[in-house]
């Protein structure tokens, strides 16, 4: 894990969830992921929104050619969990695509305008958004 997440997890943990670095304010989850290939447990800060009682988590690695790794670790184990500023949630991980992607995108360039910019970058794929549903 780089320098930099492990910072941001800890300003999100020691402020219940509100990080000032880079900005990220209240919108961020710590999403805990199991590596596919490998089998160990990551925790990745990742940027959200709510989404009614869902969020909605964008895979775009800062608009590099590929994927993050925690977007494979939640196709192969989508049943997971993240830190929010309530507490550890229970969540599954569903993929978006068609209409429900071209809406939650929306609704995340709307807040976050920045990621319109990692799509250009990322020229060779289409950045996927995730919705984690709160498990029963």
């Amino acid at each position: 894990m780089s320098d930099f997440n492990e910072q941001i997890i800890s300003e999100f943990r020691e402020n219940n969830g509100h990080v000032t670095t880079a900005g990220f304010g209240s919108n961020l989850v710590l999403l805990h992921t199991t590596g596919a290939r490998t089998g160990v447990e990551h925790v990745s800060p990742v940027m959200s929104i709510r989404d009614g009682d869902a969020w909605l988590v964008v895979a775009s690695a800062g608009g590099r050619p590929r994927h993050p790794a925690w977007y494979f670790n939640l196709l192969r184990q989508p049943e997971t969990s993240i830190e929010t500023p309530e507490g550890t949630v229970a969540v599954t991980a569903t993929d978006l695509d068609g209409e429900e992607h071209a809406r939650a995108w929306g609704k995340i360039i709307a807040r976050a305008p920045g990621f319109a910019g990692y799509q250009e970058r990322a020229v060779e794929r289409r950045i996927p958004v995730l919705r984690l549903v709160r498990n029963a």
